[in-house]
């Protein structure tokens, strides 16, 4: 059904989860301890933190058809579109792509949410790819 495969929408909503926990670098939080402010390090969004890279690169990384099927889910999972409507919600996906797509993607606040809701509505499992969850 899907030109995306299971495995490579499983790795984009892996690390949009990662991308989504990650907080902004504050210079001014002066109330850390510094004993283990190496702990909480990897989920401060810093330039030299990989995870934004890697989700735009998934991304990228996509064909065409794969890009707006992302777009589809998305729409899906939030509610613009149910699973019923999946050819128009690939219709409108191919008739507002743009060459930003990854950015907007990365810009979607609940993007991992709203795949694996989408996923879930149509009746994909992910669990065999799932990496890091419980």
């Amino acid at each position: 059904m899907l030109a995306i495969s299971l495995q490579k929408l499983a790795f984009i909503i892996e690390k949009a989860r990662e991308f989504d926990a990650e907080t902004p670098a504050d210079a001014g939080d002066t109330d850390s301890n510094p004993t283990d402010d190496g702990e909480g390090a990897i989920l401060l969004d810093t330039p030299d933190n990989s995870t934004a890279e890697e989700l735009r690169d998934a991304i990228d990384g996509l064909n065409t058809d794969e890009q707006e099927e992302l777009l589809a889910l998305i729409w899906i999972g939030r509610g613009d579109f149910d699973k019923d409507d999946w050819q128009m919600a690939i219709s409108q996906a191919r008739q507002r792509r743009t060459a930003s797509e990854a950015d907007y993607l990365i810009g979607t606040p609940l993007l991992a949410d709203y795949l694996e809701e989408a996923a879930s509505a149509l009746g994909l499992s992910l669990e065999e790819f799932e990496m890091n969850r419980e």
